[in-house]
């Protein structure tokens, strides 16, 4: 019996240092799996969920009904419209954004009868300010766009701005295709990548918290030194998804 309790702690003590035997990603709750079920959601949104992951991704952003959340440049409001029923009538969602980015995102912002909760704030260079505290701020698919704004857009401030935003305790959610870490600085305009560990620096280098990240759409198949928009990797990238905390 001793010899068992003794191969058992053991068990346990490499289980604590393993991250394969980390605890489960969280549940998407009803009211996530719910938003992403939506009937008004376009059909080609939904087309994208197998690789998108949405329930996935908002279970790990911990997404609640009654919430208030900023999208950083939405793009057609793939997350907008599921963050929108997902926080209910009680929450707010709000596309932060230029007014020149926010074309593609009328389609939603408009569409009062089914995303009545949904508002802008507008982005003024590398500034914004939110009419109220925010528990999230979200961004995919974009930061790197962020990289290339011409100067003198200051993506330090840009973050600062984000920090502002959020009320004490306040989440940022960075999701981005990946580049290769010893990639050079333009691989962000040349093929719409960053390296995870840029991101992690000048996000924390603005107050935040390290919380975790997801492997859920992670593909170590994407070999990383293709254009995004090529089409033997478009919809297969490797991308990764960080989670930061403004400190309490």
């Amino acid at each position: 019996m001793r010899t068992l309790a003794l191969v058992l702690l053991v068990g346990v003590a490499a289980c604590a240092h393993d991250p394969a035997a980390r605890a489960a990603p969280p549940a998407a709750t009803a009211a996530i799996n719910a938003a992403v079920a939506d009937s008004a959601r376009p059909q080609a949104d939904k087309d994208l969920d197998p690789e998108r992951k949405p329930a996935e991704m908002l279970a790990f952003a911990d997404v609640k009904p009654g919430e208030k959340i900023g999208e950083l440049i939405p793009g057609g409001g793939y997350f907008s419209r599921i963050f929108s029923k997902a926080v209910g009538p009680t929450g707010k969602v709000y596309a932060i954004s230029s007014e020149k980015q926010l074309g593609r995102f009328k389609a939603i912002s408009d569409d009062k009868a089914n995303y009545p909760n949904v508002g802008v704030i507008d982005v003024n260079g590398d500034k914004f300010t939110s009419p109220e505290p925010l528990d999230m701020i979200w961004t995919s698919q974009n930061y790197h766009d962020l990289k290339n704004i011409p100067a003198p857009f200051d993506i330090n401030a840009y973050n600062a701005s984000v920090y502002r935003a959020l009320k004490p305790g306040g989440l940022y959610i960075v999701l981005d295709h990946a580049a290769k870490e010893d990639a050079p600085a333009d691989v962000t305009g040349t093929l719409h990548r960053i390296q995870q560990s840029v991101v992690k620096k000048e996000v924390l280098a603005a107050g935040f918290e390290y919380v975790g990240e997801s492997n859920a759409v992670r593909n170590p198949d994407d070999p990383r030194d293709q254009k995004v928009f090529d089409p033997s990797i478009r919809h297969k990238t490797d991308q990764f998804v960080m989670k930061f905390r403004k400190p309490k």
